[in-house]
């Protein structure tokens, strides 16, 4: 009967040791495979995330009008769009503006769809209806981008919250009423309130850019001198210049109707939450094929849209004494076969 009871009793343990045994195994397979869901999982997210940074910003190209025929913005534009999305950084969409004299009551641009809007664009004040303009304000307010390119800087004359964004401007009646001029001066910015009208430039030249802030994203990495291909120098541009920082200039030399001052040509502006890049360089093909207006237009609109820069300075970046274009560029102009450089004639 002991011998039994005995059996019995080793038995049971010996059945409860492998039920241990099953129910460790069991654990283990469970947190084996609890692990490598959370790793999968995890890589899932990753991937995602790395996704959805690696995704193209949204562009808007906004154009439609210009001060004059001297400002051939139908040429200009897909200029822009192909140096833009070329990058592989940018989704590009061009929204053409009513033509003046237009209905402007399906204008209704859709700000908020984009990381940045490019302004290829020169009207004046009373072109947009109020509901376009407050729209805008509020898409630069709450962190849109903005690029402002070349004659841009002369629309809206009396639209105070633009002209913020935009730093500095010219013609259009600007005068001493829109702000003082700005340029640097020994490494300083300084603003002049003396009267007169905003906005000058003489004959189309090459001309040397300076880098007054090399810290920035969009300038880092940049030569501190290069050599921009045959465009017009802006010079005397008045404004708010609030919340502005000047990263290059240009010396305007009096000898070519000059200021003999070093004005700004590439501002960045801080609006609301929103990043300005604004390039007072980009006549017209001839000047946005320089490959230093390509660099710089490509690591602005990053900057607007992302608030970063990611692309590297190529090896075809001009320097201190030589310029360097693209003629696949250049070549998008119908007068392209005229030669490379129609620039104005000299004035006596």
């Amino acid at each position: 009967m002991k011998r039994a009871i005995r059996a019995s009793a080793l038995n049971a343990t010996k059945t409860r040791r492998h039920e241990e045994n099953i129910f460790c195994s069991l654990l283990r397979d469970f947190a084996a495979s609890w692990q490598k869901s959370e790793l999968i999982g995890a890589a899932l997210i990753a991937a995602t995330v790395s996704s959805s940074a690696a995704s193209p910003s949204r562009v808007m190209i906004l154009d439609g009008e210009s001060g004059g025929p001297y400002h051939r913005w139908q040429v200009v534009t897909p200029v822009l769009k192909k140096m833009l999305v070329e990058t592989g950084l940018f989704t590009v969409d061009v929204v053409t503006a009513p033509p003046p004299g237009a209905d402007f009551s399906a204008f209704k641009p859709a700000f908020t769809q984009y990381a940045a809007v490019v302004l290829n664009y020169d009207a004046p004040d009373a072109r947009w209806p109020e509901s376009v303009k407050t729209a805008f304000e509020q898409y630069v307010q709450n962190g849109g981008g903005v690029v402002v390119v070349h004659a841009a800087d002369n629309a809206f004359p009396g639209w105070t919250a633009y002209n913020e964004m935009i730093g500095v401007g010219g013609w259009r009646n600007r005068n001493e009423s829109a702000g003082p001029r700005w340029f640097v001066q020994d490494g300083k910015l300084i603003s002049d309130s003396s009267p007169g009208p905003a906005g000058s430039h003489g004959t189309r030249l090459p001309f040397v850019v300076t880098v007054q802030d090399a810290n920035h994203p969009i300038t880092r990495g940049l030569p501190k001198t290069w050599m921009h291909q045959g465009d017009e120098l802006y010079a005397s541009l008045r404004g708010p210049g609030r919340n502005m920082t000047v990263l290059a200039t240009a010396h305007s030399d009096p000898a070519n109707r000059g200021t003999g001052r070093d004005e700004p040509q590439l501002i960045v502006v801080q609006y609301g939450r929103g990043r300005v890049f604004h390039t007072t360089l980009g006549h017209d093909v001839n000047g946005v094929s320089s490959v230093d207006f390509v660099v710089t237009l490509q690591r602005g609109t990053e900057w607007a849209a992302t608030g970063a820069v990611t692309q590297k300075v190529p090896a075809t970046f001009p320097t201190a004494d030589t310029v360097s274009y693209r003629a696949d560029l250049a070549a998008m102009d119908p007068i392209y076969k005229n030669g490379l450089n129609p620039l104005d004639a000299p004035r006596r």
